[in-house]
């Protein structure tokens, strides 16, 4: 099996310790805990608290470069716009150029322009500060359900790799011009992969996508090692140790 060793990400923030008032504070109704990548250059470690007594994982960076590194895991970022190394524009676009994880800005920034090249940079939303905190867990859940995978996009029927093709309007797949059977979950697994190519694939991202987050970790593992062997080698389909898995070369 192919593997490669994943970026390593910063350590989760450490809980703030105990104080009055917080075995008040309970989850919101009807939010289910993300695992959210929190990038501020300050290092908000209040904000990392509260979503962490909302039942979420946070993880923290304060670099634009180590969140570049650390987004693959995350089910969202909340991405702040003045960093020490990066303007968080930029990192933005970075995140939107290969993948769908929804990005809130959560800036100091309060003039429309600012807002407007936010969301042009590619955000699924623009919060400033100072802000509520209730309004922003609504906030990232909407941006959650808004995220949908689709297998193509509008007249975009055909991916080339190498030797592999896939017609998704066909739902048909080639290696080296000689078919190859899939199941449908099979077919749908190998196309998300395909459309990000170069780009380490969450595993959690595949059960969401694919299997709607209701199965077990054994499911993708199942599908892919099927995958190798229908596709004809290992190499196809890459196991980054810990993080996911991306399309390979064969």
């Amino acid at each position: 099996m192919s593997q490669l060793q994943a970026p390593a990400l910063l350590e989760p923030y450490a809980p703030a310790p105990a104080g009055p008032g917080r075995d008040a504070l309970r989850p919101l109704p009807g939010v289910a805990g993300r695992r959210i990548l929190v990038v501020d250059g300050g290092g908000d470690d209040a904000l990392a608290d509260q979503l962490r007594r909302h039942g979420h994982d946070p993880v923290g960076v304060r670099q634009g470069g180590a969140a570049l590194q650390a987004y693959g895991s995350a089910d969202l970022v909340l991405l702040d716009l003045d960093l020490p190394d990066l303007d968080g524009l930029e990192v933005c676009r970075a995140i939107r150029a290969t993948s769908r994880v929804p990005v809130i800005i959560l800036t100091a920034r309060q003039s429309e322009i600012d807002c407007v090249l936010g969301l042009q940079a590619g955000a699924d939303d623009y919060v400033t500060k100072p802000y509520r905190f209730r309004e922003l867990a609504a906030r990232i859940e909407a941006a959650m359900r808004r995220t949908r995978w689709q297998p193509l996009a509008a007249g975009a029927q055909e991916i080339r790799h190498g030797r592999l093709r896939i017609d998704a309007g066909s739902r048909e797949v080639s290696v080296g011009g000689s078919r190859v059977v899939l199941t449908r979950k099979e077919f749908d697994l190998l196309c998300l992969l395909a459309q990000h190519p170069d780009t380490v694939v969450p595993r959690k991202q595949l059960l969401q996508q694919v299997w709607g987050g209701s199965w077990s970790r054994r499911t993708v593992d199942t599908h892919v090692s099927s995958l190798r062997g229908k596709l004809g080698g290992s190499g196809w389909i890459v196991t980054v140790r810990g993080v996911g898995f991306m399309l390979g070369e064969g």
